[in-house]
C-alpha cells in the first residue's frame, strides 16, 4: 500500500481547484493545468486540502493511488510557485544564446542545434554558460532539459558536454602510453 498516496495535499490560497467528473482542473497565478484521473481513483476535496482514494482494491489502484497523489501535488506546486531546472555548458566554445523563440546552442558540431521553447517555459542564459529552464507544469521543463541535454551528454574523459547542476560525472582514466 502506498505510503504517499495516503498523505494529503494542501491547497494554497491562491490556487482554485474544479472537479468536473473525472478530470481535476488547477489554476493559480502562474497558469492553469488539467488532468484526466483513473476511473479507480476517487478524489475527495476540500476547502483547504484534496484526498486521494481507491475505488476498488486491485494491483493496478494500487499502483495508480500514489501516482496521481504526487501529479496532483505537481500540478498545485507548479501554478502556486512554479519549477526550475538548470543546465551547466562544460566545454571549449560551448555557448547558449535566445535567438527569438528559439534556443541557439554551438556545442562543437559543425552547425548549431536550435530547439524551440515551448509555450509556457521561460529561459534564461547566463554568462557563464548556464541555462534555467522555468515553468509551470513539472513534466514540460523536465522534458526540455532532458531534450537540450541529450543534443550534448556529457562525456567520461574529459567532462564535456550539458550537465544538470549539482551533477558529478564520474571521470575515467584514459589510455596509457607504451613502456
Amino acid at each position: 500500500m502506498s505510503r504517499i498516496g495516503k498523505l494529503q495535499i494542501p491547497i494554497p490560497e491562491n490556487v482554485k481547484i474544479e472537479l468536473n467528473g473525472q478530470i481535476i482542473h488547477v489554476s493559480g497565478p502562474y497558469g492553469k493545468l488539467f488532468r484526466k484521473i483513473p476511473d479507480l481513483i476517487l478524489l475527495e476535496v476540500n476547502t483547504n486540502s484534496i484526498n486521494v482514494k481507491k475505488n476498488i482494491n486491485t494491483r493496478i489502484a494500487n499502483q495508480l493511488y500514489g501516482l496521481t497523489r504526487t501529479l496532483i501535488n505537481n500540478m498545485i506546486i507548479g501554478v502556486s510557485q512554479k519549477f526550475n531546472r538548470r543546465l551547466q555548458l562544460e566545454g571549449v566554445g560551448y555557448r547558449a544564446q535566445l535567438v527569438n523563440k528559439d534556443l541557439v546552442l554551438n556545442l562543437g558540431y559543425s552547425h548549431p542545434v536550435i530547439i524551440d521553447i515551448p509555450i509556457g517555459i521561460d529561459i534564461k542564459v547566463e554568462k557563464n554558460g548556464g541555462i534555467i529552464i522555468t515553468g509551470f507544469d513539472k513534466e514540460l521543463v523536465g522534458q526540455l532539459a532532458a531534450t537540450i541535454r541529450s543534443k550534448r551528454p556529457p562525456e567520461p574523459y574529459k567532462g564535456k558536454g550539458i550537465l544538470y547542476d549539482g551533477e558529478i560525472i564520474k571521470r575515467k582514466v584514459g589510455k596509457s602510453g607504451k613502456k
